[in-house]
């Protein structure tokens, strides 16, 4: 069973500000567990339905490219990629993560948008009902965590910004 996550002291955010979710096809019963909780999180946060837009890709090797259109867009204060990443014995899951992970750091780093990972590859995945239960927690908490690091980066960015400006 996952943990839930610590209550977390939300920022206020301006009302005009809009989010992306880009979320991967491939397990789909696994994977909306995260949008789910990031959009009950988001509206614990003060963040309505209403201002987050939701992007389905196929798989998780999508998911930077459409992030990368997003986040250079200028319309999201911050875009979330989530996917399930698992070994199916063909290929290397591991490395696919690693590299959708670090596609995602690079679109932030290079368009200054936050960018937040739910992308998780676990180390082995099994297709029976215990262990598909238990991603789904684990999904649903990362969605969480998610929202969580979205909105207390977009804060902390925009303080920055304040901070730098007042200099």
């Amino acid at each position: 069973m996952t943990a839930a996550t610590p209550p977390v002291s939300l920022p206020d955010l301006p009302g005009d500000l809009r989010f992306a979710f880009v979320e991967a096809s491939w397990h789909a019963d696994i994977v909306q567990r995260s949008r789910d909780a990031f959009f009950a999180e988001m509206a614990r946060g003060g963040v309505a339905a209403e201002r987050i837009d939701v992007f389905d890709v196929p798989g998780a090797f999508e998911i930077p490219l459409h992030v990368q259109r997003l986040a250079a867009s200028g319309r999201y204060a911050a875009v979330v990629g989530s996917a399930l990443v698992v070994d199916g014995g063909v290929y290397r899951h591991d490395f696919v993560a690693a590299s959708v992970v670090q596609a995602l750091m690079d679109v932030q780093l290079r368009t200054g948008v936050p960018v937040i990972s739910a992308v998780q590859a676990p180390h082995h995945f099994h297709e029976h009902v215990e262990h598909r239960r238990f991603l789904q927690q684990h999904f649903a908490l990362k969605g969480q965590e998610a929202a969580q690091a979205c909105l207390l980066t977009v804060a902390g960015l925009r303080a920055v910004d304040a901070r730098l400006a007042a200099l």
